[in-house]
């Protein structure tokens, strides 16, 4: 941002979060830049008479602050209910009810195609008024819910965020006239596209680092690091060939001989919410560890010991394998670390210890990501209200099986690969952070009046960019 001058002609605002902004642009509350705040409406189930598409939060870009679907959701609104509601190219859509634990309800975004449409009812139509673009609004309120302007209008009600829209409007802003704000629009959409390409590219490059690094892990678990070793069918269609030395086994066979080796946990009534207290002796795992792989100690949920004694089947240490039970992300597993309590799977996990003489538990938990991503456990899901794994299937599923000191040559090779690829992910990842904080700041400086964009022109190979475009 240092390429762009500041204006030179600067006045206190009196808004103490905005402080000094150019001369000539005007200070007034928010609801002057938008006629009205209409609310939405959710209507009734689709006639194929009524219905029309219905812009929902779920449909909201909160980075591009755009409505961002391609399949809309239809609902039959009557011809009353639509009148006073029919979204222009144009309108601001701004979030009413919602939000969440990290996320603020107030979020703006603007409509941009031209079919009938209406907002839900937790989402509610702003028109900007006569002299004020539609697209620098857009970028004021994005720089708005940044900076967490619209935090003090917010009331909480039942776990659910509300906006109170009318006190969020009265906040003061300052507004250029409107042919400045047409040429801050137009240089913040320059300026932004380019950031939003570049970042589309790392996160692009993430995907496909994400893929080579499972393509890694699926490679060595099944084919082994010896590109030259005799190969032979493994019987199994999803395996396909192993090395002819290896062998085939079942996950029954390496589970250790110990009791309760692989179990699920409690079931229905024997762990139910009433059973957590705060701070209590026993842990209880559940399967967003599996899913996840983190797990904070002070956020687990605790059960005391002498109910633990009632459902110590399900007891589980570090070092087992915790496996997804119930739910989209059956089958994901993650190996528990040492605890400084005694814990239990939730009825949502399962529990697997393995042999140590057969089996390293890290190899049998690439094994189990090899088989997930596969779709070998689709095969032995039950298709039920929520998709789970029952234990029977489980135990007798394949799995690849070399020598233990293989598995070991095997485990180093994943981990050297994978620290090369892992490195590269979060220098991408922490490229996309600092793309994304030069896109907040820009906005932030161009909508308040810190750096002046009047003289900016588009560049002459982007216009002749857009000339070949519009012509071809």
């Amino acid at each position: 941002m240092g390429k762009h001058r500041p204006y030179l002609e600067l006045v206190d605002s009196n808004v103490p979060w905005l402080g000094k902004v150019p001369s000539h642009w005007r200070v007034h509350q928010l609801k002057r830049a938008v006629e009205g705040c209409v609310n939405g409406v959710w209507g009734s189930e689709p006639d194929g008479i009524n219905d029309i598409a219905v812009i929902r939060v779920a449909d909201f870009d909160r980075i591009g602050a755009r409505v961002n679907v391609d399949d809309y959701t239809m609902r039959s609104i009557t011809l009353n209910e639509r009148r006073g509601r029919l979204l222009k190219s144009g309108d601001l859509l701004i979030e009413k009810s919602g939000g969440g634990d990290k996320q603020l309800v107030g979020a703006v975004v603007i409509h941009e195609k031209p079919l009938p449409a209406v907002t839900s009812n937790f989402v509610a139509r702003m028109s900007p008024a006569p002299g004020y673009n539609p697209i620098f609004l857009k970028y004021v309120f994005h720089y708005l819910y940044s900076g967490r302007v619209n935090y003090p209008s917010i009331k909480q009600a039942t776990g659910i965020q509300n906006l109170d829209s009318n006190q969020y409007l009265s906040e003061y802003f300052s507004f250029p006239p409107t042919e400045e704000q047409n040429g801050i629009a137009s240089f913040l959409d320059h300026e932004t596209t380019k950031i939003d390409r570049l970042i589309a590219k790392q996160e692009r490059l993430i995907e496909l680092l994400k893929e080579k690094r499972q393509a890694v892990i699926s490679h060595a678990v099944t084919k082994g690091l010896n590109p030259d070793a005799p190969m032979k069918n493994s019987g199994v269609e999803w395996l396909g060939e192993v090395p002819a030395h290896w062998s085939v086994s079942r996950i029954k066979h390496a589970k250790s001989m110990r009791k309760n080796a692989f179990v699920d946990g409690p079931f229905g009534s024997n762990l139910k919410g009433e059973h957590f207290i705060d701070d209590g002796d026993v842990y209880v795992i559940e399967s967003n560890f599996a899913t996840q792989g983190i797990l904070r100690e002070g956020a687990l949920k605790t059960i005391s010991f002498d109910h633990f004694l009632t459902i110590n089947r399900s007891e589980t240490k570090g070092g087992d394998i915790i496996i997804a039970k119930i739910g989209a992300q059956f089958g994901k597993a993650s190996i528990l670390p040492s605890l400084s309590k005694q814990a239990v799977v939730s009825g949502n996990s399962l529990k697997l210890t393995v042999a140590k003489g057969i089996i390293n538990n890290e190899y049998l938990c690439f094994v189990l990501g090899y088989l997930k991503e596969r779709g070998a456990m689709d095969l032995i899901v039950n298709a039920t209200a929520q998709p789970a794994l029952s234990l029977g299937d489980m135990n007798n599923l394949e799995i690849p099986l070399p020598s233990l000191d293989e598995q070991k040559e095997i485990l180093a090779d994943i981990h050297k690969k994978l620290n090369k690829i892992d490195e590269t992910i979060a220098a991408a990842t922490r490229a996309i952070e600092l793309m994304t904080e030069h896109r907040v700041a820009l906005i932030s400086a161009t909508v308040t009046g810190k750096i002046d964009v009047r003289g900016w022109c588009k560049p002459d190979m982007e216009l002749e960019k857009s000339n070949k475009t519009a012509t071809a």
